[in-house]
């Protein structure tokens, strides 16, 4: 049961299109009406809405703890898409250029995976939650199409396992380090390949030893409150 009284960590299993900020807005209301008082709440790294899974949702005193979720592994699994590239590398914004993939093999492929392997320099995409001057890199970037430029950042891809491969579609599974943008990893994917790439799907199946199979859906949070 959660407990709210002495602090908890909810793991959540975020539905697809929402976004982080709706689930704790979400837990922030369900607490409300239950008990009809406020409690601290906050989230333990951001899912974009196009991603699903794991979301630690820390509640209390359990908010202390926050950054100690935040620096652990990651470990998300999704797809690649082959052959076009978006202006945000998923789904979020239409197909801006396309290329080919004729001359790409399951060989190269799993070359590239490997050569992604390891500790990076990573330049996190525009259109993110990064701050500059105090404002989030995606909001710069929607008003007027305005390019943002943000600096590489080193990160650690543990494990990159090509799951299967459907071109135009790679399927994967990846640890990762804190901080690790799987947006740009399709990208560098994508350009390493010769071609482009976006991401098409995403789900983060674990934070440290927290594992997306015991996660709360919003629909059944309720039930866990005592």
């Amino acid at each position: 049961m959660i407990d709210i009284e002495n602090g908890h960590a909810i793991l959540i299993d975020k539905p697809y299109t929402w976004t982080s900020f709706q689930v704790v807005k979400k837990i922030k209301y369900k607490i409300n009406h239950l008990y009809g008082k406020k409690i601290k709440i906050g989230h333990a790294g951001t899912l974009d809405p196009l991603a699903t899974g794991l979301l630690i949702i820390c509640i209390g005193k359990f908010t202390k703890r926050i950054e100690e979720f935040q620096a652990q592994e990651k470990e998300y699994t999704g797809s690649f898409t082959l052959g076009a590239t978006t202006p945000s590398f998923d789904l979020e914004h239409p197909v801006d250029q396309t290329f080919p993939i004729e001359h790409i093999t399951e060989e190269q492929i799993r070359a590239v995976a490997k050569e992604l392997t390891g500790k990076l320099e990573q330049i996190p995409p525009m259109f993110s939650a990064k701050w500059i001057d105090g404002r989030r890199a995606y909001k710069l970037a929607r008003e007027n199409n305005q390019e943002v430029e943000l600096k590489a950042k080193e990160i650690e891809i543990k494990e990159f396992e090509i799951t299967q491969i459907e071109m135009p579609k790679v399927y994967f599974r990846i640890v990762c380090s804190k901080g690790t943008y799987i947006r740009s990893i399709a990208r560098d994917f994508g350009l390493m390949l010769q071609s482009g790439a976006y991401l098409s799907s995403l789900c983060r199946t674990r934070i440290g030893d927290y594992s997306l199979k015991d996660a709360i859906k919003l629909e059944d949070l309720e039930e866990h409150f005592q």
